[in-house]
């Protein structure tokens, strides 16, 4: 196996509904291209067909465009002049319809002719097929798997590896072994004026799937959104769609969805991941959160293992069918828990579905998983006693970093040098405050043992000695004055770079007024605020690139995250300056918002750059979108009330949505004025 650096991904066709994906170039071709080493269909984290070439009359089309009017869903357009005649509109085509399901993909391919003569042609599909893993493709694959061979039956190929098994079966051609695959061939008459259709699918079953694709219908609702400001609805369309496509289930709970982190390379449940994800959305209901919260709590930790990183009480972070084998040592269990916040998210996500609606019998249900999520925090996430949450992989060959930064250079002070852990970062501390506060709240309210008035008092007393802490130990002054630092390092020392981590502290209750707006003038200085949204890291630190993975690129549910704590703290201009950054990032990746975008400024780039090997689409991307509309409409929840409060962002244009719930009762959210900065398009 030979390798290569890690596919790029921006200029590629994504078409998926989760577990199944197929990356082609813009005409559909598989393979052959400079971009090509992400090219596939994916079925369950593993390739299956390599390479894909399609001939008529002995040529390939020419490719004049392409649509996706859906997630799972490309029509590609071609032009069969070789076939035509001479004059100057174009009157032979070939369209290529692609579709994918949670069991497979196919194409169907159908030659258009205008002429007033039939046309007698023949049309070869060749597939490359493989049985590659996700994991090894990433890190840059060679070769296929050697000895892999199509058993051929009829009008049915079959081949099988890394435990699955792959069946293609073709309508109207013939198939034919060769060296890389099959070759499906078949005659064509093209009636004048009309048109001829051949078609192949793909099948696969996965023996030792973890998780699947999801069956039933979507767990939200669909508001329709209408504003002066065409971006926002534009964005949340394509978002929802999207999201659609990734839905899934675990292998054990069917009945149970959750959004799969995102395609290409996270096909599967993420705790951080998917809780965001669902906190986002719960204007448009409470049924994702409660599935989520329900897979989580089913996988929560009961003992200690330092390999897995299991815990008592603490939340999971990623679940794969298989051992995680990374270049740099890492080597991450097909269960691992290697996270230090999802526990104290999943939390503040039970108590949010709470105030949204969801059902009282569902939350009790919750309780003993609520009460073993807050001991964590205590007894294991504060690995030192100090009374603050602290990371530090006890394995050796875990993430290094288990925040949601969690690349190897995430935490480093402003020279660029790294921090030593065990590391205790900001966010973290706000997560767990607000999560030992509204944990409490959830104890006195739906509380049945006659111990949980006393506990919640315990939380609160603990969430105070938290935030004292934060306060004494965090802050740090500067020629622009006082903010958080990133972390304390392992010896307790202020980690003094600045980054969007700040944003995450916004709402949780951690801050007074007078630090949240100090840390919302941070948040809207030219040194984070790219004109595309939040940059991970200040351009005034030495380590800053705008292309570098966590340290000053711009990820959109961050941003998102500080937009909802801004507005809510009432710092409404620097909300709407990010707000338009994202809309404006937005247009540039027509609506399709990646995992990550450069945190090159406005004033340098007409549109936004792409990280190239970012994942899209994204489940907590997509989710900023809702997310957006949350703080431009300032939706808070009142479930006692069974309405929703509006405080909207001021000057934003009229805004007006149908389709959101509190609960099961659809709340009707009439026309109001809201804001996006000075650059909006109104």
């Amino acid at each position: 196996m030979t390798h290569s650096p890690q596919p790029l991904l921006h200029d590629a066709l994504a078409v998926l509904r989760a577990p199944s994906q197929f990356w082609s170039a813009a005409d559909g071709t598989l393979g052959g291209t400079a971009g090509g080493a992400i090219h596939g269909l994916y079925v369950s984290d593993v390739r299956l067909v390599r390479g894909l070439r399609v001939t008529v009359g002995g040529r390939p089309a020419e490719h004049i465009g392409t649509g996706s009017p859906a997630a799972d869903r490309a029509r590609i357009q071609g032009l069969l002049r070789h076939l035509d005649d001479p004059t100057p509109d174009p009157g032979v085509r070939l369209v290529l319809d692609r579709a994918v399901d949670a069991h497979g993909a196919g194409d169907t391919l159908t030659v258009r002719n205008r002429r007033d003569i039939a046309i007698e042609t023949e049309i070869v599909i060749e597939i490359d097929i493989d049985a590659t893993v996700m994991d090894v493709i990433k890190q840059g694959a060679g070769d296929a798997p050697a000895g892999l061979v199509a058993a051929l039956d009829g009008d049915r190929a079959t081949w099988a590896g890394e435990n699955v098994t792959a069946t293609l079966t073709a309508t109207g051609l013939r198939l034919e072994r060769t060296p890389a695959g099959v070759a499906l061939r078949g005659a064509l008459v093209v009636p004048a004026g009309g048109e001829a259709a051949v078609s192949w699918r793909l099948d696969a079953v996965d023996a030792i799937a973890a998780v699947r694709g999801a069956d039933s219908p979507v767990p939200w609702s669909v508001p329709s959104v209408e504003a002066a400001d065409q971006r926002l609805p534009r964005w949340l369309a394509r978002s929802l769609a999207d999201l659609d496509a990734l839905r899934m289930t675990t292998a054990q709970h069917p009945d149970q969805q959750f959004l799969a982190a995102g395609a290409p390379w996270f096909f599967t449940l993420f705790g951080r991941d998917s809780i965001w994800a669902a906190r986002f959305l719960l204007p448009l209901g409470t049924r994702l959160a409660g599935d989520t919260l329900r897979v989580l709590a089913g996988l929560q930790g009961t003992e200690m293992v330092d390999d897995t990183a299991e815990e008592p009480g603490k939340i999971m972070h990623e679940l794969r069918r298989q051992t995680l084998v990374i270049d740099d040592g890492t080597s991450l269990p097909p269960l691992y828990y290697g996270t230090v916040d999802a526990t104290a998210l999943w939390i503040c996500l039970l108590h949010d579905a709470w105030r949204w609606g969801m059902p009282v019998d569902e939350l009790r249900a919750l309780l003993p998983a609520l009460r073993r999520a807050l001991d964590w925090m205590r007894d294991h996430g504060d690995a030192d006693g100090d009374g603050l949450l602290e990371y530090v992989d006890r394995s050796g060959h875990g993430l290094a970093n288990q925040g949601w930064k969690d690349s190897g250079d995430s935490v480093q002070w402003r020279d660029g040098t790294l921090a030593e852990g065990p590391i205790a970062l900001c966010e973290v501390q706000a997560y767990a405050y607000e999560a030992a506060m509204h944990g409490a709240d959830l104890l006195d309210v739906l509380g049945e043992l006659p111990t949980d008035g006393a506990l919640a008092e315990h939380w609160r007393s603990w969430a105070g000695a938290l935030r004292e802490r934060f306060h004494a130990s965090f802050w740090i002054d500067d020629a622009e004055g006082a903010y958080p630092a990133i972390a304390l390092d392992a010896n307790k020392r202020r980690v003094d770079t600045v980054t969007s981590n700040l944003g995450h502290l916004l709402g949780t209750g951690i801050l007074d007024a007078e630090q949240s707006a100090l840390v919302a003038r941070r948040l809207g200085s030219a040194q984070l605020d790219s004109g595309y949204g939040l940059r991970t890291m200040s351009t005034e630190s030495e380590g800053y690139w705008p292309l570098s993975y966590h340290g000053g690129s711009v990820w959109t549910h961050d941003t998102a995250i500080a937009v909802l704590g801004l507005a809510r703290e009432g710092h409404h201009e620097v909300a709407s300056s990010l707000i338009d950054g994202l809309l404006r990032a937005a247009e540039g990746f027509d609506y399709r918002m990646p995992e990550l975008h450069s945190g090159d400024p406005v004033s340098e780039v007409a549109a936004p750059v792409p990280y190239p090997a970012a994942c899209r689409p994204q489940a907590w991307s997509a989710a900023s979108s809702v997310a957006v509309l949350t703080a431009v409409m300032g939706l808070e929840p009142d479930a006692a009330a069974g309405a929703v409060g509006t405080s909207p962002l001021p000057g934003f244009g009229a805004v007006s949505a149908r389709g959101l719930r509190i609960g099961d009762a659809e709340a009707r959210i009439g026309a109001t004025e809201a804001r996006i900065g000075a650059g909006a398009h109104v």
